[in-house]
């Protein structure tokens, strides 16, 4: 199963983690893991490359975390809401194999 946390400081998003395969298919086939990792690359992408933010980011296999500052969360709110979103109903459809968390982030 896929995990993906959630951070929020105030009502934004300042950090997800996701972690784990979500075992939906066979390595290449997965349609779960290949629409979370789309989702997720391009969310990341979009606010690193195109809105030139900053951001920690660290990818290994099975694993992605994502962490902004609350100022730069904020100009990035609409596209990690967007994410959430997407992760939210593809758990909703999937849910054996995608499970979203929300927490509170600590600095």
């Amino acid at each position: 199963m896929t995990k993906a946390k959630f951070l929020f400081c105030e009502d934004v998003i300042v950090s997800f983690e996701l972690s784990g395969h979500s075992g939906a298919g066979e390595e290449g086939t997965d349609i779960v893991c290949s629409a979370v990792s789309s989702a997720v690359y391009m969310a990341a992408n979009t606010i690193l490359e195109i809105m030139k933010i900053e951001a920690e980011a660290e990818v290994t296999e099975g694993y992605f975390e994502f962490t902004m500052n609350l100022e730069d969360a904020r100009k990035s709110k609409v596209i990690t809401d967007g994410l959430y979103l997407h992760l939210s109903e593809l758990e909703g459809q999937y849910p054996n194999n995608l499970k979203l968390e929300r927490g509170v982030f600590d600095a």
